[in-house]
């Protein structure tokens, strides 16, 4: 992990208040790191409900599929994460660490195994000694404490340069009820259904049903619309968790309750907050870029472009070198595969039209461009002139410490 913070870090981290029914607690077990806390435990009331969205590869890890298979009793007890080893490509030495972590993490919460909820970050290949959890897990239950979030989403990082949280204070009618999330993620990141690790925690009293149809929702232009180097994981875990907890608040059985407005508002906002701090914490990034599509004959062909554009090397070393380059954009854009007309594309960077009906823009500037490149934020915006679709993704620049970085992964 490198010890430099993203100059892209926000420059106010939240605290996270109380979350009736949630408590938490840290510790180095050894998986990987030294020095450092690399498991998580958070503990859940009885009677919390549980949703989750995973990872699409055909290669999922140990834990996702444990997590798939739990998912459909809606109710959690407990929540162990590790970091360090991804306990994915293991075989059956891995299905079998993630059925004795849950059985060590059942006995010291007192719950089934059923009611455990695992996931696990880092080197994939590697089995996990899930023998290291053993006393470790139980010492953190009796330990656990309501007011532990950013110890709680340090232990989850791997390369990640800074802890990753959000939270948000809603009402469901007369009662206020609160989200707090963190996320871990800073490179093999292009997610086709949530994150690389995230965890999403409210104590509005939602069935499992509801909060399942909320977070399939609220991924699609949250998480799923950033990408750092177009890698999907093995690993890729959301899982959300509502306690019920908040006082006088009233149980929410139907996701078009007309009472769960603001909170599906707030409850998407912690996701958008936490997919951008994922995007400013990509691997040796320094500068985040945010693509903009629009004109496209459907929304879904603008995403396919926005995304062609955010993995394309060759646009985010351009980036990184602040050069304006929109050759580099246009041939992302038809490469896609969509529908595009060169003669009618338009280009603009930081709000600065470089390119216009499929040729440079007859005001272009060089200097009043190259200075807009130095800023820490790039937008890149495309109008393709052919319909309503529209689509935004974020992504990062692509520098020389993303090959260190990743070079010297497992080293």
């Amino acid at each position: 992990m490198s010890n430099a913070v993203s100059p892209l870090a926000p420059k106010h981290v939240p605290d996270l208040p109380p979350l009736g029914g949630v408590r938490l607690a840290t510790a180095a077990a050894g998986i990987r790191y030294k020095g450092r806390t690399d498991v998580l435990l958070a503990l859940l009331d009885p009677g919390t409900t549980v949703a989750g969205v995973f990872t699409t590869s055909k290669c999922p890890s140990a834990p996702v599929e444990w997590c798939r298979g739990k998912l459909k009793g809606g109710k959690a007890r407990a929540l162990v994460v590790n970091s360090g080893n991804a306990n994915a490509f293991t075989g059956k030495t891995g299905r079998a660490s993630t059925a004795l972590t849950a059985k060590i993490a059942a006995k010291a919460v007192g719950c089934s195994v059923d009611d455990i909820f695992l996931a696990s970050t880092g080197v994939i290949g590697e089995p996990l000694d899930a023998t290291k959890f053993d006393g470790v897990l139980g010492t953190l239950a009796q330990q656990a404490e309501a007011d532990l979030w950013h110890d709680a989403a340090k232990a989850i990082m791997t390369t990640d340069t800074f802890f990753k949280v959000a939270t948000a204070t809603v009402k469901i009618g007369k009662a206020k009820v609160t989200i707090n999330g963190m996320a871990k993620g800073a490179g093999m990141i292009a997610p086709d259904m949530a994150t690389m690790l995230s965890f999403v925690f409210t104590d509005a009293p939602l069935s499992a049903s509801v909060l399942q149809s909320l977070l399939k929702a609220g991924v699609a232009n949250t998480f799923n619309a950033v990408t750092i180097d177009g890698d999907t994981s093995t690993s890729d875990t959301l899982l959300a968790f509502a306690t019920g907890a908040a006082k006088d608040a009233p149980k929410i059985a139907r996701a078009s309750d007309p009472r769960l407005k603001a909170f599906v508002k707030a409850f998407n906002a912690v996701l958008a907050d936490l997919a951008e701090q994922v995007a400013r914490d990509g691997e040796g990034a320094r500068k985040l870029v945010e693509i903009t599509v629009e004109g496209a004959t459907t929304d879904k062909s603008a995403r396919r472009i926005a995304m062609s554009i955010a993995n394309s090397p060759l646009v985010k070393t351009a980036i990184a070198g602040e050069d304006a380059n929109w050759g580099r954009v246009v041939m992302a854009v038809g490469k896609a595969g969509e529908p595009a007309d060169r003669d009618k594309l338009s280009i603009a960077f930081n709000g600065i039209r470089v390119a216009k009906n499929g040729a440079r823009d007859p005001s272009y500037d060089e200097a009043e461009v190259s200075k807009a490149m130095k800023d820490d934020v790039i937008r890149i915006k495309v109008a393709l002139g052919l319909g309503k679709g529209r689509d935004r993704v974020l992504t990062c620049d692509l520098t020389k410490e993303y090959v260190a970085i990743n070079g010297d992964y497992r080293s």
